[in-house]
């Protein structure tokens, strides 16, 4: 890693560490890890692991580890993908820690088109949620824009603002189920790493929370084709 990317990255986590320092107690921290990595010239591999707290760090909300196999209807692009989500939730109810699991088979399409310096992704995703009473199904769509700062492309070096949008929807008559707006500072390591932090709010029908966000990319295949 370079000087420069050194100082990018320490940057952004000193920026995240002092905002995580003075937060109230009802604003959360995600940590991120995002893999996606070419396994042939059609199909990649997918893997992520978030570790949610409720507060900074130490207090977990939810931990989620996710993989799955896609693949390409063109060239890096229109991305056809199904995989299996673990999550272990540990909510507070009625001021205690309680603990429930969720296995998630999930199927999504994600589609990126580009405007002058304006990098957009749309994805879908189709969730089958198995819980230990209950099945559920949900749709959600995201929409990311990406815009690099001190470049005109998402280069090296480059400095970005990223903000997205997403809403979650039950197949059922109890139709919204929440809405994520995210708008975050990220910096490009290498053609294939990449670092990001921001903060998130999270819309749901009887309550609304913050969440501190830091995510790294890691996009290094793992073929030469």
């Amino acid at each position: 890693m370079t000087g420069i990317a050194r100082k990018a990255v320490l940057g952004l986590l000193t920026i995240t560490a002092t905002v995580l320092q003075a937060q109230k107690n009802d604003l959360g921290a995600w940590y991120m890890y995002f893999g996606n990595n070419k396994i042939s010239k059609k199909f990649n591999l997918h893997n992520e692991i978030q570790y949610r707290n409720f507060n900074a760090v130490g207090d977990l909300e939810q931990l989620m580890i996710r993989t799955g196999i896609g693949y390409d209807l063109s060239e890096d692009n229109n991305n056809v993908l199904a995989g299996y989500a673990f999550i272990l939730g540990r909510p507070y109810e009625n001021g205690e820690k309680t603990e429930n699991i969720e296995h998630r088979i999930f199927q999504q399409y994600i589609t990126k088109q580009k405007f002058g310096r304006f990098n957009l992704q749309h994805r879908y995703r189709l969730e089958e949620r198995l819980m230990e009473d209950d099945f559920r199904m949900r749709f959600r769509y995201y929409l990311n824009v990406s815009i690099p700062i001190n470049n005109k492309e998402m280069l090296p070096k480059t400095f970005y603002a990223s903000v997205y949008n997403e809403i979650f929807l039950h197949l059922d008559s109890q139709v919204f189920d929440r809405n994520r707006v995210y708008g975050a500072l990220g910096y490009v390591i290498n053609k294939n790493m990449r670092i990001e932090a921001g903060y998130m709010n999270q819309i749901q029908e009887n309550k609304n929370r913050g969440q501190i966000q830091i995510g790294f990319y890691n996009n290094i295949p793992f073929t030469k084709d």
